[in-house]
């Protein structure tokens, strides 16, 4: 077996930064969906379950990197299990999110509950599953850095630990791979044939054909999300992906630096890449953040500004009023 990967300072401040980013991220998300109820529909509805399970996992591979881990012990194997039953959940909703749209979009299907309830037996319930056992028959423990990034995840030492990787994590992270880039095709697919539809129609009324722009924005929009949902999921994880495979061959290029970073960001920021896909770069979404905050900031100056003026003008003492009773009426109203 190949020797522990040693983590540099320089690596883990990073991957450190990569978490507080992504747990930042997640939770502006859930605040999102707390605050606007108007926004709450289905689709962000199952972001947020997603926002949940990366926030949790930010925080187990936070406590992970911060610990470094150098032996199997009670907390890493709390830590390993959290991170494990997190990331199996966040492949889950990830790939859920994804199905949902192609059946509303694609197949038109109404969905009601039953839908959801099935997201949440699977997307809950399968890592659950999985993480209990693993931890049960004791396959969560140190695995040396050289399939994660000073985290805990499957013990190396264990005779079955290539099955134990693909269970809690990898089989599905390579499912996600496929499915993603398949769905996310065909419902951008679905989407240009419907509006080369809708403008084939438009084009045969003269007065309504000038609308027919309008569509344009926010169709390649839409696209360029449609596009970007996998390939940015892909870019993160096919990280940690590599490692595992050179760790499986005993390569020594495992423990590159560079692998080692992009691995640790990788796993650590889907979060933050979610927080920027549906909040920062979802106009409805942004606008109303940027006014709140505006809002607030108003509200904090125009308050500075009253408690100033509050300050300078004080009340004429009366001539009549003797010297120690002006002084405590000065007093006061400062």
């Amino acid at each position: 077996p190949l020797p522990a990967t040693e983590l540099h300072t320089s690596e883990r401040v990073v991957v450190l930064v990569s978490c507080v980013l992504s747990f930042l991220g997640s939770s502006l998300l859930v605040c999102t969906h707390a605050l606007w109820p108007e926004l709450r529909t289905r689709p962000r509805q199952l972001l947020l379950y997603l926002s949940l399970a990366d926030l949790l996992s930010a925080l187990s591979y936070f406590y992970g990197v911060l610990q470094d881990f150098d032996k199997t012990s009670w907390d890493c194997v709390l830590q390993g299990a959290l991170s494990t039953f997190s990331n199996t959940s966040s492949f889950f909703w990830t790939m859920a999110v994804a199905l949902y749209l192609y059946i509303i979009i694609v197949r038109g299907s109404p969905t009601g509950t039953g839908l959801l309830c099935c997201f949440h037996i699977v997307s809950w319930g399968v890592p659950l599953g999985i993480t209990v056992a693993a931890v049960a028959m004791k396959k969560i423990g140190y695995d040396a850095s050289n399939v994660s990034v000073g985290w805990c995840w499957v013990n190396l030492d264990a005779e079955d630990r290539v099955l134990w990787m693909l269970l809690t994590g990898k089989v599905w992270e390579i499912l996600a791979y496929v499915t993603l880039p398949v769905l996310y095709i065909l419902i951008k697919k679905h989407i240009n044939r419907a509006v080369s539809i809708l403008l084939l129609s438009l084009s045969e009324y003269r007065p309504i054909l000038s609308r027919a722009p309008a569509f344009q924005p926010r169709t390649s929009i839409a696209d360029k999300k449609l596009i970007l949902i996998p390939v940015i999921f892909i870019i993160l994880r096919i990280w940690s992906t590599v490692r595992f495979i050179l760790t499986l061959c005993n390569s020594p290029a495992v423990q590159n630096s560079v692998l080692v970073v992009l691995h640790g960001i990788g796993n650590t920021f889907q979060g933050g890449a979610n927080c920027i896909m549906f909040v920062l770069c979802t106009r409805a979404v942004r606008t109303r953040l940027f006014s709140s905050i505006w809002c607030c900031c108003c509200n904090e100056l125009d308050l500075a500004s009253q408690r100033s003026d509050g300050f300078w003008q004080h009340p004429e003492p009366h001539k009549d009023v003797p010297a120690p009773e002006r002084i405590k009426s000065v007093l006061s109203s400062t």
